[in-house]
């Protein structure tokens, strides 16, 4: 074998390895991808949960508890298609209970007060990272390698929700 030729060998081999590292690196970042999102969708069923549960506890008005309970109720059933207005309406409606309480006109044990204030503050992380995660995976999915060489596979490109431009 000659010179050129060894070199067109280490050449090629190196190219696949990137190929392959490539690759390996977009799915774990598709990994990091689903992981975020199971955890955030963990957080927000936890939060529709403590919604209900200071429906059940405190002295809100039928009107605001049914809201409240029905906002609760549509983001823990909702399609994911239609979940980034659910959570939002939801967010909306626990901003103003965390307003009544700090008005002082609520009648809620502290407790539940404090737990939707930890859920709340684990859910923008939660988003952080998963934004983070989503456009992570974004930005290598855009590189024209991974395009030439279809090396995200079929998997779904990873989206953004609505819901996670909320201030919360």
């Amino acid at each position: 074998m000659s010179l050129n030729q060894i070199l067109v060998v280490i050449g090629l081999l190196v190219f696949i390895w990137y190929l392959s590292f490539s690759a390996a690196r977009l799915d774990r970042l598709h990994h990091r991808v689903e992981t975020s999102w199971a955890t955030l969708d963990t957080l927000l069923q936890k939060r529709a949960a403590i919604s209900t549960e200071i429906v059940r506890e405190s002295n809100l008005d039928p009107a605001t508890a049914y809201l409240i309970s029905t906002s609760a109720r549509s983001a823990r059933d909702a399609a994911i298609s239609e979940r980034s207005e659910a959570e939002s309406v939801l967010s909306e409606s626990l901003k103003m209970i965390q307003q009544i309480a700090y008005d002082e006109t609520l009648e809620l044990p502290s407790d539940l007060l404090v737990q939707l204030s930890d859920i709340t503050t684990k859910i923008k992380l939660a988003i952080n990272l998963h934004l983070e995660s989503v456009n992570a995976a974004r930005n290598v999915r855009a590189k024209p390698i991974i395009k030439l060489f279809r090396l995200a596979g079929k998997a779904p490109l990873p989206v953004k929700y609505a819901f996670e431009d909320d201030v919360l």
